[in-house]
């Protein structure tokens, strides 16, 4: 009796933590396959899921209907969800670069009130990751499967500050602390 109700408490947990997930469709393809007797007309679909609060994925699904091929691209970007620190739940901690194949970009922390300067598969992966404040670059390939992949490239370098600072072994404000003594040192030029 404990077992059912500790059980039914978990899928409704689970059923809620759902609920909160966002997608986005960021690209659909009819794909062909040859057959002797012709070609057999197929739906390919890409999808960028994410709980808008740093928790994002992606996936792709084929299906001969476009909106089975959708469902199956959700559950495997579900299934795929990364999480990715953001600073004061806005903005990236500092810039990065992806690369997936010859999809290249560029994601670079932004001051409140930019947007989300990013196009096309950029743009959605932000948005259902929960930023709110960056600029993205797109430079290869605009392929949205490369763009999507090089964008959790660069979104997977992220670091916290915290998590570099137990890495070193250090207090978060050293961190910190060194980054803006840092950039105030390399303007001084010492005669």
């Amino acid at each position: 009796m404990a077992e059912e109700r500790g059980r039914g408490r978990r899928n409704r947990d689970r059923e809620e933590e759902q609920s909160e997930i966002v997608d986005k469709l960021v690209g659909i393809n009819r794909v062909a396959k040859t057959v002797k007797g012709g070609k057999n007309f197929g739906f390919a679909a890409l999808v960028v899921v994410g709980d808008q609060k740093g928790r994002a994925g992606f996936g792709k699904g084929k299906a001969r209907e476009v909106p089975e091929a959708i469902r199956k691209a959700t559950e495997e970007a579900k299934r795929n969800m990364v999480r990715i620190p953001l600073r004061e739940g806005r903005t990236l901690h500092h810039d990065g670069k992806g690369r997936w194949g010859a999809g290249k970009v560029v994601l670079r922390a932004a001051p409140p009130g930019t947007g989300v300067i990013a196009g096309g598969p950029m743009r959605a992966v932000m948005e259902v990751l929960g930023v709110h404040d960056v600029v993205g670059k797109s430079l290869g390939s605009s392929n949205p499967y490369n763009m999507v992949r090089a964008t959790f490239d660069a979104l997977k370098e992220q670091a916290s500050p915290r998590t570099v600072a137990s890495k070193r072994g250090l207090k978060v404000q050293d961190v910190v602390g060194r980054r803006t003594d840092g950039a105030s040192e390399a303007g001084v030029v010492e005669a």
